[in-house]
């Protein structure tokens, strides 16, 4: 493989505006069942009793997520036809449609929702990294859209040299079951 690309999410910058979901679903013509990305909002923590009274340890905070076109795509492995496939040139988890049935095995399989059943056409859907708008030389349109720049996308040697690579926080699944390509910086109660 030439490239893995990958994306790399500032939790503490997203503000939880929707902008990259509302642009996702706008560009990919996506129905109101349908969302490639998605805001997740985490929240927990609470009062803990401490020597002089309670100690406040609330936190609240939101993560846009994608599919993550992980290493080893449980999607790809549980599909029957090999429609849902994995791009050697730059890594990209993509259904090709003239194999998909729309049997629904990758959602079922995938931890982080990223298949979806596209209804009208009886097949799955996903994101396919804006693989259109790079070829143009573009970048893929939750990155081009968010207004706080949370979002950014790359080859992911170069990301997690430059950012880290913490893959995992709270609200996502361990990154041990897929290995996806992501980098987080969490916000600090993550």
């Amino acid at each position: 493989m030439a490239k893995q690309l990958g994306f790399y999410i500032e939790s503490a910058m997203c503000s939880g505006c929707n902008a990259c979901v509302v642009a996702c679903k706008d560009k990919n013509g996506l129905d109101d069942g349908r969302s490639f990305r998605r805001v997740h909002e985490v929240h927990g923590g609470g009062f803990a009793p401490s020597g002089q009274g309670y100690i406040n340890n609330v936190f609240a905070y939101t993560m846009s997520i994608s599919c993550n076109h992980c290493d080893d795509p449980i999607c790809v492995k549980n599909c029957p036809t090999t429609a849902m496939a994995k791009r050697a040139e730059d890594g990209v988890v993509f259904v090709d449609r003239t194999k998909c049935i729309g049997c629904g095995y990758c959602a079922w399989s995938c931890p982080y929702g990223a298949p979806q059943l596209d209804k009208a056409a009886g097949q799955m859907s996903k994101c396919d990294f804006c693989i259109d708008l790079q070829a143009k030389g573009d970048d893929p349109v939750c990155v081009a859209t968010c207004p706080l720049n949370a979002i950014k996308y790359g080859d992911i040697t170069e990301l997690r040299a430059k950012y880290g690579t913490l893959a995992d926080a709270k609200g996502l699944p361990p990154s041990s079951m897929t290995k996806p390509n992501l980098v987080i910086k969490p916000h600090t109660g993550a």
